[in-house]
């Protein structure tokens, strides 16, 4: 019977440190992206409006290139029938 205490003890122990290393893996996930967001470069505000208007230009471009070719073809078609 002591034997088997013995094994019974050491399950539990077992057991105990697993349930205990179950939530270490979430915490320190975390905290090692709480310590990356740190050394992140973050931008300032001139650089986001900058970065929005040139994003905005060249939408604007592609939407307009799209309108031409679309108008081009629309002709080239007309041509045809």
């Amino acid at each position: 019977m002591t034997k088997e205490n013995e094994k019974t003890k050491n399950v539990k122990k077992v057991n105990a440190t697993k349930k205990k290393n179950v939530k270490a893996p979430k915490e320190s996930y975390l905290k090692g992206v709480k310590k990356e967001m740190k050394l992140v470069k973050w931008p300032t505000f001139k650089e986001v409006i900058k970065y929005t208007i040139a994003t905005v230009i060249m939408c604007l471009v592609v939407c307009g290139f799209f309108l031409l070719l679309n108008l081009l073809l629309s002709l080239v078609k007309g041509w045809i029938n």
